[in-house]
């Protein structure tokens, strides 16, 4: 085997590894947000909370997700007091989706918490390290971005 072959080897072990504890973790995570949630729907509130009012079939687009899950997952939300549904300004037809302030607050907590526990993780690595790890982070979430609004 190559060197660069070697790499990639590697590089889809460790991904493949850290996508099934980030499964994991999301599932956990959805616990603490509310007990009668899975873990997709963390994912689906963190996305809203970043990117801001999102309408669904834009969420389906940036998830990856099936229309149907998604469409439960925002009326899971919605009913539990998590998600705020408004029409779009741009086309008041349609609706957007924005977390709730009581979603916002406890998705706030949360990652207040998974923040601490990074550091204390990583508070032996030099910060540059984790400034790299994030920068390489990002540029290979960009690359699936891509790949993905570019279709199969």
């Amino acid at each position: 085997m190559t060197e660069s072959h070697e790499a990639f080897v590697r590089l889809e072990r460790e991904v493949g590894l850290l996508l099934r504890r980030a499964r994991a973790i999301s599932a956990r995570l959805a616990g603490e947000l509310h007990p009668d949630l899975d873990g997709a729907a963390y994912g689906l509130l963190a996305l809203l909370q970043d990117s801001g009012p999102l309408r669904a079939s834009e969420v389906v687009a940036r998830l990856g997700l099936d229309k149907s899950t998604v469409s439960r997952q925002v009326a899971h939300l919605v009913d539990l007091g998590l998600v705020d549904r408004s029409a779009d300004p741009v086309d008041g037809r349609a609706q957007v989706l924005t977390p709730s302030a009581e979603g916002s607050a406890r998705l706030s907590r949360i990652r207040d918490v998974r923040r601490a526990r990074w550091e204390s993780d990583l508070e032996d690595w030099p910060a540059a390290d984790v400034a790299q790890l994030a920068e390489l982070l990002g540029r290979l979430n960009r690359l699936g971005e891509a790949r993905e609004a570019a279709g199969p």
